[in-house]
């Protein structure tokens, strides 16, 4: 028997913030929230993968050791989408890689670090 991966939980101080922040840079929706998660997702009852969003009173301190890569359509314009999360908050962060890398490494508002990759077509 195999298990279905359901969702990946992101520790935040801000849920609702981080949540809706998430929730814009993808293009969903927060589809619930209480005191304890915040879950944006494509529609409700999306079946996973997800995200959600739970508080946490620490703050992140190093590099995380799992991370999201988001990749723009061929259509899209990837530059603009790195500057429009820049301009919401997102940071350029240096962990490493190589100067000619085809990603590009930015952090959240709270610090979490995600890649985005060259255009794919899907």
């Amino acid at each position: 028997m195999a298990l279905r991966w359901y969702t990946t939980v992101i520790d935040a101080h801000d849920i609702e913030g981080l949540g809706r922040w998430w929730a814009e840079t993808l293009g969903w929706q927060v589809v619930y929230e209480a005191d304890a998660e915040t879950v944006p997702a494509e529609q409700w009852g999306q079946v996973g993968p997800g995200l959600v969003f739970v508080p946490v009173p620490e703050a992140k301190t190093v590099k995380n050791r799992l991370h999201l890569d988001l990749a723009p359509h061929t259509s899209d314009d990837r530059d603009a989408e790195i500057a429009r999360m820049l301009e919401r908050g997102a940071a350029l962060v240096d962990v490493g890689q190589p100067a000619d890398a085809s990603f590009t490494v930015l952090s959240d508002p709270e610090g979490n670090e995600f890649c985005v990759l060259s255009a794919r077509d899907r």
